[in-house]
């Protein structure tokens, strides 16, 4: 009996330090609920889990919005103004997973090992977006979490109108705020 309470609590505990930690966008278009998959892209989590924490995304925008691609934000106030950001961390593109409808990804410049706080939810599936190869065009983008509810709010913001604004292409003609990001308890 002792040896079965002892296995109970170990999977008990163990579900709790393998469980995939989850985060509340809360937007002015609705909440957007997602996973992460902290064994999968554990420095993507972390680094995205830094910003959330440290209300980095509280009122910033979805600057770019692609229907038929993605939809992306964290970078920018409410006023286009660029916020400061952490050190850009390691492409984890090679982690097996695919940027397919409703995943999370990190947005980057050409440059491999630049992400810093920009993200994107993929609106169909991109797998383009994939690693394939070591060249900066093939490392692909790194995915690390998904949608696991509010994917009506993500399919709403896509269909938003945008226009063009100074450097910004595709960038929605009414803000649509990221409120605050929490991690759930």
């Amino acid at each position: 009996m002792k040896n079965i309470i002892k296995l109970f609590t170990i999977l008990l505990l163990s579900s709790f330090v393998f469980a995939n930690t989850k985060v509340i966008l809360k937007t002015n278009f609705g909440d957007i609920t997602l996973k992460l998959y902290d064994k999968k892209a554990p420095k993507t989590v972390k680094n995205f889990l830094e910003y959330v924490n440290s209300d980095f995304y509280n009122e910033t925008i979805f600057h770019r919005v692609i229907d038929g691609f993605m939809i992306q934000g964290g970078g920018y106030d409410t006023n286009l103004k660029k916020k400061k950001t952490n050190k850009p961390i390691e492409n984890e593109a090679t982690n097996g997973l695919s940027n397919v409808l409703g995943t999370i990804a990190m947005a980057r410049t050409s440059v491999i090992n630049s992400a810093t706080s920009q993200f994107f939810i993929n609106v169909k599936d991109n797998t383009f977006l994939d690693h394939s190869g070591k060249s900066p065009s093939q490392y692909g983008y790194a995915v690390f979490g998904k949608v696991i509810s509010g994917m009506a709010v993500v399919n709403r913001i896509k269909k938003t109108k945008t226009g063009k604004n100074g450097p910004f292409q595709n960038l929605p003609n009414t803000n649509i705020v990221i409120k605050k990001a929490y991690v759930l308890p």
